[in-house]
């Protein structure tokens, strides 16, 4: 089978990619490079990994790289509320724009798999169901949710709406709540967190690649649908999180009234649709801040205007 991920070289992508190649699967990459591409390195060595350096906003290039494909993996978006408000235009003509193309691109007989997010729901008072009315409050959830609809509508397709993501991955992001936190409390001692009720849920980066290949091998009882991806066992609140970063860290907390979240995810999510059919995550938040905590070992960013 010939898999086509377009962002393959993001966080995501870089996990999957291993996942996928493991399987034996043919897989094409396509991706701009926003970020480099020293991440990918290691996969030019199988003879079933190819790479196409392209955006998908060129519609030309895209049709060419794709045609061949039996399952379209959708990665490729600008990813979080501060990157689209950073720059409106480049998350709108990437995530709506960019998805119209892929749509254009592909034929009725490929099955796209989308991912998509949480953040589509927006405020929410009660378990969060994929019957909960989507009603996404920032620009990265609003482009999201308009993408993942006109997929579903068009095309022959799977969505997957993501918890937060955390863990390590060759294209590593730090950006990501866990991740920023665990990081901080290693590298400064202390954290200063607001909305520390809020209730979010989580996801390791090597879960989500599972869950694209459990798309793949059972798409036949899933296509044309759309899914809550994680684990119940997974929500927690910001709080909770603090602790267990604490736990292995030793860091001071600091909880403060200032700040919130744009997105405004503060729920509790039900995973029980995708947990029926036999999907459910596998790496827990203390292996995920471990495995972050043990990382940061390895970093170092140095600011050459400090003497710190």
């Amino acid at each position: 089978m010939k898999v086509f991920v377009t962002g393959g070289a993001g966080y995501v992508g870089t996990s999957l990619i291993p996942q996928l190649l493991e399987k034996k699967y043919s897989v094409h990459v396509y991706d701009n490079l926003l970020f480099g591409g020293d991440q990918i390195l290691p996969f030019f060595r199988h003879q079933n990994f190819k790479f196409t350096r392209g955006d998908i906003r060129d519609l030309s290039v895209l049709k060419k790289a794709v045609k061949d494909a039996d399952v379209v993996i959708h990665l490729a978006a600008i990813v979080g509320y501060p990157a689209c408000r950073k720059d409106p235009d480049l998350a709108k003509s990437v995530n709506v724009d960019g998805t119209r193309n892929v749509i254009e691109a592909t034929s009725k007989n490929q099955l796209i798999i989308y991912g998509s997010t949480g953040s589509n729901y927006g405020a929410v008072e009660n378990i969060c169901t994929e019957e909960t009315p989507l009603n996404p409050l920032s620009l990265y959830g609003q482009t999201k949710t308009l993408a993942e609809k006109m997929i579903l509508e068009n095309r022959k397709a799977i969505a997957w709406r993501f918890a937060t993501a955390f863990g390590v991955s060759a294209r590593l992001r730090l950006d990501l709540l866990i991740n920023d936190f665990t990081y901080k409390a290693f590298t400064q001692g202390y954290l200063v967190v607001y909305e520390k009720h809020f209730m979010r849920t989580f996801i390791h980066v090597h879960d989500m690649g599972r869950a694209f290949i459990f798309g793949i091998e059972n798409q036949q009882k899933i296509e044309n649908n759309v899914f809550n991806v994680g684990s119940e066992k997974m929500n927690y609140s910001k709080e909770q999180i603090c602790e267990l970063i604490r736990q292995q860290t030793q860091a001071y907390i600091h909880y403060a009234d200032v700040g919130e979240d744009a997105d405004k995810r503060n729920y509790v999510v039900s995973y029980k649709k995708i947990n029926d059919l036999g999907y459910d995550t596998t790496i827990t938040v203390e292996q995920g801040i471990e495995e972050v905590a043990k990382v940061c070992q390895a970093i170092q960013f140095r600011n050459p205007y400090s003497n710190a």
